[in-house]
Formats: structure tokens, sequence, C-alpha cells
């Protein structure tokens, strides 16, 4: 049984998180098939879109707290192997903002601590209803510091902060009113949901939305006068490319564009 399962389906590549005995938990081993399916897809100019989902009855739980616990055995009491986990799992993070694919979540039960770090990472997330969302760590003592990163970028400060400090969980309204996700679904209309954005994605021109999405995050830390100068060389970029110049001539004569979308 693969730990990180896969499929195709037209430009659409479908990741499934499988480890539902222990909610998905970001093990060292999922850390590690996540890591390498995203290096190696990241070159696939086939796929388009990517969409992450977990099996079984939860999303993602966050880190796997007894693997955690076993490292304390070292003579450090751990303090090496804490300090590696965080940085793999941030390198995780940032490769899902960097690869020139969207990425879609699609949360289901619980998406909790490094759980809702993922959501809150990945370009675009739609959670079935019911779903909740919390950085609960401070409950056990241990304050969701690295997932407090994602989510500050996504969520309103005082939101985030309340989150952070009570344990609290959200529901999907509250998900969606606090900017975490796109929108919630019936469960029974999830996959439909998702896969219809992911093909109306993957739809477009490949080269302008992989453009667009580096420039979406690279701007976002930037000045709005430098952010500005930087997007407007970006849109002289994006001008330039051949299947830019076919859209805007198929749009202007009224016609289907001919993009080399392999």
């Amino acid at each position: 049984m693969a730990l990180l399962e896969r499929s195709v389906t037209g430009a659409v590549l479908h990741l499934t998180m499988n480890a539902p005995e222990k909610l998905n938990a970001l093990s060292d081993e999922m850390l590690a098939e996540l890591q390498s399916t995203l290096d190696e897809v990241a070159m696939d100019r086939s796929i388009r879109v990517i969409t992450l989902a977990g099996a079984g009855k939860a999303f993602c739980a966050g880190h796997d707290l007894k693997q955690m616990q076993a490292g304390r055995a070292a003579a450090d009491g751990g303090a090496a192997y804490f300090k590696d986990l965080f940085d793999r799992c941030a390198n995780l993070m940032m490769t899902i903002q960097q690869i020139p694919q969207p990425v879609i979540a699609k949360p289901h039960g619980i998406a909790t601590a490094a759980g809702c770090q993922l959501v809150a990472t990945c370009d675009l997330a739609i959670a079935a209803e019911g779903t909740r969302f919390g950085v609960n760590g401070v409950n056990i003592g241990l304050f969701c510091s690295t997932p407090m990163v994602a989510l500050t970028r996504n969520v309103h400060r005082k939101q985030a902060f309340e989150m952070l400090t009570t344990g609290k969980f959200i529901n999907c309204d509250e998900a969606v009113e606090y900017g975490l996700i796109n929108r919630a679904v019936p469960h029974d209309d999830l996959d439909a949901a998702v896969d219809e954005l992911a093909n109306t994605i993957a739809s477009k021109l490949a080269s302008a939305v992989q453009i667009g999405k580096r420039a979406f995050y690279d701007q976002a830390q930037m000045t709005t006068q430098d952010a500005y100068a930087f997007a407007g060389d970006v849109m002289v970029r994006n001008m330039l490319d051949r299947d830019t110049n076919e859209g805007i001539t198929a749009f202007i004569e009224k016609r289907k564009p001919d993009w080399d979308q392999s």
C-alpha cells in the first residue's frame, strides 16, 4: 500500500496521503514522500495542476507525535532531530508554493496543527462541509509556531492569534470568512468541485499560470512600489511569450487559441 497515492486525469495529478490509521500525520516518511513527489512533478510539463487529499476520516492531523517523542531518546534530548524535522517540513511548505503548478488542498474531517498549515500553504483549498481546522498545539503545551507562518499569511492577524493561543477549532464557515479556504461544499460534492476547479485552471495557458504563480508569491513580500515595478517586468515577459501572442490574437479574431501545451 503506497503511503502517497497518485493518479492522473488529463493534466491534473491527484495526490492522496494514505496513512488513515495515523490520520495522515506528517511523519518523516510522509514528508519524504510528499517532498520527492513534488520535486519530481515540478519538472513535468504534462502536469498543470495538483490536488492534495487525505485518505480515511481526516485530511491531516499534523506531525506524528509518537515519532517526535521517540526523538527525545537521543543524547541531545531530540534537539537535532526536532530542528531537522521542522526544517524538512518548512522546505515542503515552501516547495508547494515554489513549484510551477497550482496546488489545491481538499480537506475533510479535520486539518490540525501542521495539517492546517498544509491547507494554508496550498494555493487553493476547497473543503468538505463539516471539516474543522485548528492550530491546537497549545492544548498540549506546544505553540504552533511553524504552522503560524502559513496561517498568518492567510488569516487576519487577530483571528490567527486567537486560534494559536486558545487551540480552538474553527468550522468551514469561519474558515471561509477568515480566508483559510476558498469555499466548502457537501462532502459528496467535494471530488466534483475540486475537479472542476483543477480542470478550469489546467485549461488555461500553462506558461501564463506558472509565471503568475511565481509572481504572486514574490510580489506579496514587496512594498507596493517595488511590487508594481516587478509585476510590470513579469507582464513584459508574459507578453513576449509566443502563446500569449496567439491567445490575444485568437481573442481578437474570435477563435480558440492554438496553444502549445505539450
